[in-house]
């Protein structure tokens, strides 16, 4: 089955119109598939919700923090619109804002000289900012020569744009996810640095793991089937797609059938 349920829009920090990642979807015979913007639902009522093509999960990606690690916590099976999510993602979104600008001006002091302003030239209509439209900013202003560079560069850990994240707990996340609903999900914990945390998460509560993930490699997927397996979890398939040039493999992921059946069962996606 070819599925995909991580993708981002420029209502985060992809690149596409909602309408634009849905043609992508078309295009390359997804299935099923989910927006997981981080901290906002804004892409979902841009969406077109056409009789025939993919399927459309409502999702979402909540950036945690735990013990120095990014903790990404997807969230599945969530109604597009739901106040006690969206109280709190509203807050998540102030802190990145917080963040972001406490970056540039660390930045300023450096004598990198961008404004809050060149970074939200950038950022389209996001509704909520992260890193990323940073980086951008510095590639528009010539201090990097593209993304990736920008963040090796000034933005990445111990580099002189860093600034720590403030971000709630994956439990907060996990608790928020379930109370609205929805079923939470561990991102990408290939790029955990420390791999010991996925046998936390699991034991917090979490109900599945993002198996099947765009960079993993076949020992990271045995090695979290594996532990999906141990704990009970379903597994999950996302190709994080963000833009062409960040995410050359693209849109879509393929799955084995007897993989994914159970985590599409349990968000009521069969």
């Amino acid at each position: 089955m070819l599925v995909d349920f991580h993708s981002h829009t420029l209502k985060s920090d992809g690149t596409s119109t909602p309408a634009q990642l849905h043609q992508l979807m078309v295009e390359r015979g997804v299935e099923i598939y989910a927006v997981t913007d981080h901290d906002t639902l804004a892409a979902y009522p841009e969406l077109p919700t056409p009789a025939h093509g993919p399927k459309l999960i409502v999702g979402i990606e909540i950036n945690t923090t735990f013990q120095g690690d990014d903790v990404h916590i997807l969230g599945y099976g969530l109604p597009a619109s739901n106040a006690p999510i969206d109280a709190a993602l509203s807050r998540h979104r102030k802190a990145r804002l917080d963040r972001l600008e406490a970056m540039v001006q660390k930045l300023r002091g450096v004598g990198v000289m961008i404004t809050f302003d060149d970074v939200r030239e950038g950022s389209a209509d996001a509704s909520s900012l992260g890193r990323p439209h940073i980086a951008k900013a510095l590639v528009a202003h010539k201090y990097a020569e593209n993304i990736e560079d920008a963040f090796d560069r000034y933005l990445r850990s111990g580099r002189p744009g860093f600034v720590e994240t403030a971000h709630v707990t994956p439990f907060e996340a996990i608790r928020l996810i379930k109370e609205s609903g929805g079923i939470p999900v561990l991102a990408h914990p290939g790029r955990l640095k420390d791999p010991r945390i996925v046998d936390t998460i699991a034991e917090a509560g979490i109900l599945g793991i993002e198996v099947f993930y765009g960079t993993h490699t076949l020992e990271q997927t045995q090695q979290f089937r594996h532990a999906a397996e141990h704990y009970g979890l379903v597994m999950s398939a996302g190709a994080d797609f963000h833009d062409a040039a960040w995410t050359p493999w693209g849109v879509g992921m393929h799955v084995a059938d007897s993989d994914i059946t159970p985590f599409l069962k349990l968000i009521g996606a069969t």
